[in-house]
């Protein structure tokens, strides 16, 4: 059975499927609709994205999608591991600012339920690793947006990898949390 572990933040939701093993090696349902319904989440998935970074300490996000297209994401690791982040954006949430994080492994499948209102970003821990996000909207290059993964007004403790991180310059340049107007309620 599916495991739903609530976070620091109720929005954000910890999830662990189960996984069935033998002398083969394992079988794990990552995602079944009437789990998720039985849980309460109800979310119409419409796109998978994969990502790969080779080097540990490369950083993707804090990213976002605003209305109409706002996505809620269901992140999992394929290969290697990751520090998920989770940052709340809606104004009215007495959470506003603050993150939530977990680390993610392949090893492990567990995997982070990120909703609409959240900037999403994460640091590889480990090199060659591949995530998976399931999103309930499609890629919007007119809606995308982003905010500085290391604003210290949002302070995310992010781990020491050892290495230096690895950025586009995009999220290099993102802006910070108090030049954001957000739209999320």
């Amino acid at each position: 059975m599916t495991d739903f572990r609530p976070t620091e933040i109720d929005a954000v939701v910890e999830v662990v499927p189960p996984r069935y093993g033998d002398n083969r090696g394992w079988f794990s349902e990552v995602y079944k609709r009437t789990a998720f319904a039985d849980a309460g989440i109800e979310i119409d998935w419409v796109q998978d994205n994969q990502s790969f970074s080779a080097p540990v300490g490369t950083v993707r996000g804090l990213h976002f999608q605003v209305p109409p297209v706002a996505q809620d994401k269901l992140v999992r690791v394929l290969a290697g591991s990751i520090f998920d982040v989770a940052v709340d954006l809606r104004r009215s949430s007495t959470t506003y600012g603050k993150w939530v994080g977990r680390t993610l492994t392949a090893e492990e499948g567990n995997q982070l339920l990120v909703p609409i209102g959240f900037a999403h970003c994460f640091m590889t821990l480990e090199p060659d690793t591949q995530v998976l996000y399931k999103v309930s909207a499609p890629w919007s290059k007119e809606h995308e947006g982003a905010i500085r993964w290391d604003d210290p007004a949002i302070d995310i403790d992010w781990p020491d990898t050892g290495h230096a991180p690895t950025l586009s310059d995009k999220d290099r340049e993102a802006p910070l949390l108090a030049e954001f107007d957000s739209p999320f309620e």
